[in-house]
């Protein structure tokens, strides 16, 4: 597949444009001078024009009505209704040429947003945060959506431009030097993309390419149509087009379960065949990941590398709602799943994988969800007990440190990040940062309005109980309460909690991640008096073995031994303390 069939590109002479646009009866590429563009079979309109370098801005003009910028752009100097930048990706010399990589079973991810990680909010403030990360024992800086959108604030689904990474953060070489730096320090880099919908403001494909679309609706906006082979191949262009251009180490799809999937072959199918492709031809560690509510274990393969149809994990949202309903008490949405027996959903989820594999959801009005999962590999779920999701979609941000007791959720942390699926923090929860994440944009008109009113209805219990201390999300005021408080990671607590997750994460790298590979699921049991206990058959044939008291109260020590050499918590005696956690080895 080429992906660069869409956009422009630098040619020996000048530069080519093309143009997908089968509803439009004439096109013009508008630099200095209008240049008409000539149609092609299938809706293609290109133009190849002398002379044009790097740098050069253009726009589209679609039947002498409307201007619009290029829907492949590489950047959008002047925001998604200005004009295109033509972009020399083969300009940036990289550092780092010969990096390719590390094994899925390395990883241990930090979700973070560009424009709040760092007062700057920029690619090159993060860069002086990097030796952060690697000191903590972070292996993997994954970053929400960047694809352009609208305004200067946003969490990133509202991207509408796939190729271009927004200006707000920086130019492109802004983004490979911090993904240069990055794979200096050992680094790997994520990227979250969104192949479900487009953005609600700056989206002109349905006047001129209305194919993108089918009649179904996201709840974000209008399903795209993947039966049609050149939108099919404008989003696997794209996932290709940030690993080579900007060498991410992986993607995380967002929301696969809004994809209608409406073809013999799945577009997520050919996705991961391409990238596997590219992970053959380039020599490289690539690593797809899933969000998807539908817990499809089937799309699930941590061992198929490259990719050939699979993708290496799925974040694991049914071991998060079974933490927090644990950890909070609250039960309202989707929460209600999980409040029959959160102790015993978070022991299913440490057995097999997905807590629903294929019962009823009483959220979901009965819909059966999921399917079996424990045969696969614990490496094939990201576990995590906050994310931008989890916390951004309460009324008020916050975060789990400030509803939840911090032994109780230290105790989630030492489990967490001790357990062999592959671990995951939010920005800041490695200190115990308390500084919200609500959500945030910067729409105008009508619907800025329709987003704000959208909220109130959402929240309306909230906002009867707060008033006005939930954040309005279209003030500047909201998104800047985002920033991550760095002064609190070198306060008492926030010291102490970076002491707990770095002994942890160093743990985990010399006792956990060597013997990752081929380890399969054990067994978990969890029992009224709040005693957890779990085991897994390592690569090596050891077998890792934990106790838990996830209780507020002191219980007796069970009878059964706990065989093996402690990694953590020490070597239990006596009754076991409210919410200690115990981990133990055994090579015999």
């Amino acid at each position: 597949m080429n992906e660069r069939q869409f956009g422009a590109r630098l040619t020996s002479d000048g530069a080519s444009f093309s143009l997908w646009a089968p509803a439009a009866k004439r096109v013009e590429l508008l630099l200095d001078t209008s240049h008409p563009m000539q149609r092609g079979e299938g809706g293609w309109f290109a133009a190849d024009v002398a002379g044009v370098k790097a740098g050069a801005r253009y726009k589209f003009r679609i039947d002498d009505e409307i201007d619009v910028p290029d829907p492949a752009s590489a950047f959008q100097p002047d925001d998604i209704k200005g004009p295109s930048e033509l972009i020399d990706h083969g300009a940036y010399r990289w550092r780092a040429a010969d990096w390719r990589g590390r094994p899925w079973q390395d990883t241990v991810l930090l979700e973070s947003h560009v424009g709040t990680f760092t007062p700057d909010g920029t690619y090159r403030a993060m860069i002086g945060r990097l030796d952060h990360l690697m000191e903590t024992g972070i292996t993997a800086l994954e970053l929400m959506p960047l694809a352009d959108f609208a305004g200067s604030r946003n969490w990133g689904y509202d991207g509408v431009l796939w190729y271009a990474p927004d200006g707000t953060y920086g130019r492109p070489d802004d983004l490979k030097a911090l993904i240069d730096e990055a794979h200096l320090r050992g680094l790997m880099v994520f990227l979250d993309v969104v192949y479900n919908h487009f953005g609600p403001e700056g989206n002109y494909l349905g006047r001129y390419a209305p194919d993108f679309f089918t009649e179904a609706q996201t709840p974000w906006g209008s399903a795209i149509d993947y039966r049609v082979r050149q939108v099919r191949a404008f989003a696997i262009g794209n996932a290709l087009y940030w690993l080579r251009e900007y060498r991410f180490d992986g993607l995380r799809l967002d929301a696969v379960h809004a994809i209608p999937e409406l073809g013999e072959i799945s577009m997520l199918h050919d996705l991961s065949r391409a990238v596997g492709d590219l992970a053959i031809e380039t020599g490289r560690h690539i690593h797809l990941v899933l969000e998807n509510d539908d817990n499809a274990a089937s799309l699930l393969d941590a061992g198929q590398d490259p990719p050939r149809g699979n993708y290496r994990a799925q974040w694991n949202d049914d071991y998060h709602h079974a933490w927090h309903v644990l950890l909070t008490g609250e039960v309202h949405g989707y929460y209600g799943d999980y409040a029959r027996s959160p102790l015993r959903d978070i022991a299913r989820a440490l057995a097999s994988g997905f807590v629903y594999q294929g019962e009823a959801s009483a959220h979901r009005g009965g819909a059966l969800r999921g399917e079996p999962s424990g045969q696969l590999a614990p490496i094939s779920f990201v576990n995590f007990l906050q994310n931008h999701d989890q916390i951004g979609n309460r009324a008020l941000g916050d975060r789990l440190e400030a509803i939840a007791e911090p032994r109780a959720v230290e105790a989630g942390l030492a489990i967490t990040l001790l357990a062999p699926m592959v671990p995951m923090l939010f920005m800041g929860e490695e200190w115990g940062s308390k500084a919200p994440f609500p959500f945030f944009c910067d729409f105008e008109g009508e619907l800025a309005e329709a987003v704000r009113q959208g909220r109130r209805r959402e929240f309306a219990d909230a906002y009867a109980e707060h008033g006005n201390e939930v954040p309005d999300p279209l003030e500047r005021s909201t998104a800047e309460s985002a920033v991550l408080d760095w002064d609190s990671r070198d306060q008492a607590n926030g010291r102490r909690r970076l002491a707990l997750v770095r002994d942890l994460l160093a743990i985990r790298r010399e006792k956990i991640v060597p013997r990752l590979a081929s380890a399969a699921f054990g067994e978990a049991h969890a029992a009224d008096n709040g005693l957890l206990t779990a085991n897994w058959r390592m690569g090596d044939g050891a077998m890792l073995r934990l106790m838990a008291n996830l209780s507020n109260d002191e219980i007796p020590r069970p009878e059964i031994e706990l065989m093996g050499t402690p990694i953590w918590g020490g070597a239990a005696s006596g009754p076991i303390p409210p919410w200690s956690v115990f981990w133990r080895l055994d090579s015999r």
